[in-house]
């Protein structure tokens, strides 16, 4: 089992920039991808980015490009979202994630982390 702690959101102005970290712990090991997902009150679920294991490929959705940076420490068991350039409509629950080894399918969820950004 993988466990997965969030830590660094809050309430920020627009404009502004949050630096978000997941955790990994438990039985991890080589192979696995890491993303960040995030949930608005009262909308689905959307996939904001997602890094691979040895870090060489990052994906974002069209709504954070540019602005979000996902990234992955030299462990690779702790992974970045730095948000800049922040808008309202970023306000959300943001949850990090984990594949399998060498899967493509995110199976470990964390709790989440709550980012308010004010106009």
């Amino acid at each position: 089992q993988v466990q997965l702690i969030e830590s660094g959101g809050g309430l920020v102005q627009a404009g502004g920039s949050l630096r978000l970290s997941c955790a990994a712990s438990g039985r991890t090991s080589a192979g696995y991808s890491m993303g960040w997902f995030r949930q608005a009150p009262g909308k689905e679920r959307e996939f904001v980015a997602g890094i691979n294991w040895s870090g060489s490929s990052t994906r974002y959705s069209d709504s954070v490009k540019g602005r979000f940076t996902i990234s992955r420490d030299s462990t690779k068991n702790t992974v970045f979202l730095q948000m800049d350039s922040l808008k309202p409509e970023d306000t959300a629950l943001y949850s990090c994630a984990a594949t399998r080894p060498y899967s493509a399918n995110y199976y470990y969820w964390g709790q989440g982390t709550q980012v308010t950004v004010s106009s």
